[in-house]
């Protein structure tokens, strides 16, 4: 199983955001990880739209947007407009999730659902074969730089039984929060292959190349 490393540009030099994608993706990187939060579904304000395009231009990587918001629906468009080729809903903000999932996949963009961690990973189970990623939240979501919560080893490890199950081995299992080269085996292990990862990269002390090599190659060395 291969596994694709997604930087979260919550945790860069926003100053020189497209200079920051660039180092990324000419370190290695798979995926571009965009980060929307709304100040209501999480304590927290980030980027919208405008961002996500200044990203889009700036790489050939899939750009993954991942939206903490409420009422997502009022957003895919406008995303989707922006360049988005994954747009992530969170399962807690859709009260109709069939409905949000159908009308990203209707405006060009693969879906994924989120799952904060507390939320057993079983409440996905109706809608993970009409999704293209599912994203285990390994903290609380809202702010970068916190610390892994253990727990979210054994909801990645169900949710691998999950889409194995219903036939989706090839859909993206996607986790967040606290990855770096320390517990970035462990999620590789319990089934994840898309890690995304923020101050781990941006916050490198050697830099971004650094950061990106140091995750990629702890997940490759047999035994962690």
């Amino acid at each position: 199983m291969k596994v694709r490393i997604a930087p979260s540009i919550l945790a860069s030099d926003f100053g020189r955001l497209a200079e920051q994608v660039v180092e990324a993706e000419e370190a290695g990187v798979d995926w571009i990880h965009v980060d929307v939060m709304d100040g209501h579904f999480v304590p927290n304000i980030t980027i919208g739209p405008a961002i996500t395009e200044a990203v889009r231009r700036a790489t050939r990587l899939p750009v993954d947007v991942h939206l903490m918001i409420e009422a997502p629906d009022r957003y895919i468009q406008a995303f989707a407009d922006a360049g988005a080729d994954y747009l992530t809903v969170h399962q807690e903000a859709c009260p109709h999730l069939h409905r949000t999932i159908q009308r990203i996949r209707a405006a060009g963009v693969r879906p994924g659902v989120a799952l904060n961690p507390a939320t057993p990973v079983e409440a996905a189970a109706p809608i993970l074969p009409d999704i293209d990623l599912l994203l285990v939240m390994s903290v609380n979501p809202g702010f970068g730089g916190q610390a892994f919560i253990p727990s979210a080893l054994a909801t990645l490890t169900r949710a691998r039984e999950l889409l194995n199950a219903c036939g989706g081995e090839d859909t993206a299992l996607e986790v967040d929060g606290g990855i770096d080269a320390t517990t970035a085996p462990g999620v590789a292990g319990a089934g994840a292959d898309v890690l995304v990862a923020g101050s781990a990269i941006y916050g490198h002390p050697q830099g971004v190349a650094a950061g990106v090599s140091a995750i990629r190659t702890a997940v490759e060395t047999p035994g962690g």
